[in-house]
């Protein structure tokens, strides 16, 4: 199987958005749409054996909803459908990306989130502490967006610390294969102490953006755009909400610099920026070659 994007699909509003974000993603890059519903692990004790019945019942299930959500994706698309037993949602979905060499997994929020904004459930959760590959996070509401609507610019915010260069190069590279404009969202304002002149803001903030231009720049095909724009606020949340989106837009974060090498962990910053981003954010983990930052 050639590689592809990874959606977890479970018949809810979440399962939809998913499905519909993972759409517009693999039509963007040209890769195969892999569907999966993940079922409960069918390796049970010997005292209580298998009801065979039961199992072909959840199974024709299972069928039932990948044909739901493959409806749900435009003819242009590649697809495949798979059913997964596990003994987690996640570590299905994990399990099943690594076999197939996936770029990305693509799961919905937790039911209650307000629309258009990100609410992490169990199985988001759980993926952001075991996966090895980028794990795209559809806030509520993606289901109501075209399924056809281009992905247009590509945020990455980009501080100081351990692992913004590895994160510069995965949101390059991400715009470059979706042929979408990159900006570059600088946060070396609002990481310094709040003790630290208002001047000496400005010219670190100035400084670290055309360090962070220059870099992106230069690692970009002919045709692609790049801007950088400087984050100013008293918070990380306030700073994010001050941001313009646009509505075909995905923010780019890097997990933890306390994460396992090759494993997601939402760090502190991604955390707070998660509450208020209005569009799909994506969580690129750790390389054993370089340290892994918050950003």
């Amino acid at each position: 199987m050639t590689a592809g994007i990874v959606v977890g699909y479970t018949a809810t509003d979440a399962g939809a958005d998913a499905v519909t974000l993972a759409s517009r993603l693999a039509a963007n890059i040209g890769s195969t749409l892999d569907i999966v519903v993940v079922l409960p692990n069918d390796q049970r004790s010997v005292i209580t054996p298998p009801d065979a019945g039961y199992e072909r019942y959840l199974r024709a299930q299972a069928e039932e909803w990948l044909q739901e959500a493959t409806a749900k994706v435009p003819d242009a698309v590649a697809r495949r459908t798979h059913v997964r037993y596990a003994d987690s949602f996640a570590e299905g979905l994990v399990t099943l990306a690594d076999e197939l060499v996936a770029t990305h997994i693509v799961v919905g929020a937790a039911n209650g989130g307000l629309r258009g904004r990100h609410r992490l459930g169990t199985v988001a959760t759980e993926l952001l502490h075991s996966s090895d590959v980028p794990v795209v996070l559809a806030p509520e509401g993606s289901r109501r967006v075209d399924p056809t609507t281009g992905i247009t610019r590509v945020t990455a915010a980009v501080g100081t610390r351990p692992g913004a260069d590895a994160l510069l190069e995965e949101a390059t590279g991400l715009a470059v294969a979706l042929g979408a404009e990159l900006r570059l969202v600088s946060l070396v304002s609002v990481d310094l102490p709040v003790s630290v002149d208002t001047g000496v803001i400005r010219v670190a903030g100035a400084a670290h953006a055309d360090d962070v231009l220059a870099k992106a720049v230069a690692g970009l095909p002919d045709g692609i755009d790049a801007e950088v724009v400087v984050a100013r606020g008293t918070s990380i949340e306030d700073a994010v909400s001050h941001l313009s989106w646009e509505p075909g837009e995905i923010a780019v974060v890097g997990s933890s610099r306390l994460a396992q090498p090759r494993r997601l962990f939402l760090g502190s910053t991604a955390a707070k920026m998660l509450h208020e981003l209005p569009v799909p954010m994506v969580v690129v983990p750790r390389t054993r070659a370089q340290e892994g930052g918050s950003r």
